[in-house]
């Protein structure tokens, strides 16, 4: 079946963006269908020509809005076939785009024009993508440039059903009532939790282990994102510092030199993804953080926190820490919206862990494609040559809507599960410390040590910790404990 649209501008101009997840064909069909897998298009409503403008506009019409392409395709139309169209249609919707996109990407005016008119036209369908709700419109071309971000940097997101689910779930607000309803003690009791694990996980999530000094500056960094500081090239550095354990590896700027990140096989297999050139990582990282400062007021700070997370990460402007940071960026885009109260935490990095096979996965959703983008050349060692074989669109302009859907799923297991959880096991185990200290007279800490492994063990003391205290400890106080446990966890009260 022949392709339309996005997919035939980028096998016939062969251009370097992303294949598109479900490309226009031509089908025996009587109208324009969607799929899983495709757009059905009626031969009728197929461009007339092979001429990329046509495909260009159609695209634009029938497909959405794919800047990565789009700005690949313009730089292989003729001005000339652009003024020619406008001359046909001059209030038309999509060449008024054509014509405001080129001359953004291009960097210089179109001569020799019409009148234009027409409404304003935004660039993303406000019913298709999320985008922003106060943008500066073009004049010149009555066009509003309203997506999450800049014609210089830009993700997309699809208002999918799991988009749609997560923006009407406010599991930001949730959580804030949430914490309103919970006892001060019990409420500082579960975020000292919350903030350790966060910690602790976002750590394993790299294969380390903090030392005890690490844990609490990470801690304390956590805390500090509350006071909502704009993310500058000297406060990242200051960030980066803290969040890595090697001395050795503390930056003083971003990144002077090309960063990979290499798996188990060995030479150029081994590479598995391949950012931005230094000089290409440098300039997009002062689009994503002047986004990153904005983007938390005017969308659901969910969005905004997978963008500004998600977007570092693809970015990777420093030589280590990129991982720990990002998942640090996602507190920072939460806090920066105002949504959540001074310390509170949804801790997501303990949900990713969970979920890490999931996690690895949305990062690939964008890093293998990627990669494949780069010619590696192994030299020797740790020696390698890198080669980019495509345009710079390719990390400018990317779909995050994967990258949030994951997101909105971390924050609802952050929440339900993670801070649920911990509270509920908080209110259980403070339940069975009363009752087991009204029979039985157990030192505390190792009371403590008990109930903790029998929580653990879902109401049962293991053999081997029954010998370790049998000596100051009954088997009748230890028969009541696993009988009070398991009670305790049988009601399932929790905080509600």
């Amino acid at each position: 079946m022949a392709y339309v649209g996005y997919e035939h501008l980028r096998e016939s101009l062969r251009l370097t963006a992303l294949p598109v997840a479900r490309p226009a064909q031509v089908r025996s069909v009587t109208r324009v269908e969607s799929t899983d897998t495709h757009l059905a298009i009626p031969r009728h409503v197929a461009p007339a020509s092979e001429h990329p403008l046509d495909h260009l506009l159609f695209a634009f019409k029938h497909e959405g809005m794919n800047l990565a392409i789009a700005c690949e395709a313009l730089h292989n139309i003729n001005p000339s076939d652009l003024i020619a169209q406008l001359q046909v249609s001059p209030n038309g919707a999509y060449i008024r785009k054509a014509c405001y996109l080129w001359e953004q990407f291009a960097g210089r005016h179109l001569e020799g024009l019409p009148e234009v008119g027409g409404p304003t036209e935004p660039v993303f369908d406000p019913d298709r993508y999320v985008t922003i709700g106060e943008v500066k419109r073009d004049r010149r071309w009555r066009v509003a440039f309203n997506g999450l971000g800049t014609v210089r940097y830009c993700a997309t997101v699809e208002r999918t059903p799991m988009v749609h689910a997560g923006m009407a779930s406010d599991v930001m607000g949730r959580a804030i009532d949430f914490a309103k309803r919970l006892p001060k003690p019990t409420l500082d009791r579960a975020l000292a939790w919350a903030y350790l694990s966060e910690t602790e996980d976002s750590f394993a999530i790299e294969r380390e282990k903090p030392s005890a000094d690490k844990a609490e500056a990470f801690v304390q960094l956590l805390k500090q994102a509350h006071q909502a500081r704009p993310l500058s090239e000297e406060y990242l550095v200051d960030l980066q510092n803290s969040v890595v354990t090697n001395p050795m590896v503390r930056e003083v700027q971003f990144r002077v030199e090309q960063n990979w990140l290499r798996g188990p096989a060995r030479g150029a297999l081994g590479i598995t993804y391949v950012p931005p050139a230094p000089a290409l990582a440098d300039e997009l990282m002062n689009e994503l953080m002047a986004v990153a400062n904005h983007l938390p007021q005017k969308v659901d700070p969910v969005i905004a926190a997978a963008i500004a997370s998600f977007g570092f990460v693809f970015i990777h402007p420093f030589m280590d820490g990129n991982g720990r940071l990002s998942r640090f960026l996602f507190h920072h885009a939460m806090c920066l919206s105002g949504a959540l109260p001074d310390g509170l935490l949804l801790p997501v990095s303990v949900a990713m862990k969970r979920h890490e096979d999931d996690y690895l996965t949305t990062l690939q959703s964008f890093s293998k494609p990627a990669r494949a983008r780069w010619k590696v050349r192994w030299i020797s060692d740790a020696d390698y040559e890198f080669s980019f074989d495509a345009s710079s669109a390719l990390y400018r302009y990317w779909d995050a809507t994967a990258c949030v859907e994951f997101s909105y799923r971390m924050a609802e297991q952050a929440l339900e599960h993670d801070l649920r959880g911990e509270t509920l096991f908080l209110t259980q185990y403070d339940r069975v410390l009363r009752t087991v200290n009204e029979r039985y007279d157990i030192p505390g800490k190792d009371l403590a040590t008990i109930l903790m492994g029998a929580f653990d063990q879902h109401g049962t003391i293991s053999k081997a910790r029954r010998r370790r205290f049998e000596h100051l400890i009954s088997g009748e106080a230890l028969d009541f404990i696993e009988a009070a446990v398991r009670n305790a966890m049988a009601t399932d009260d929790g905080a509600d």
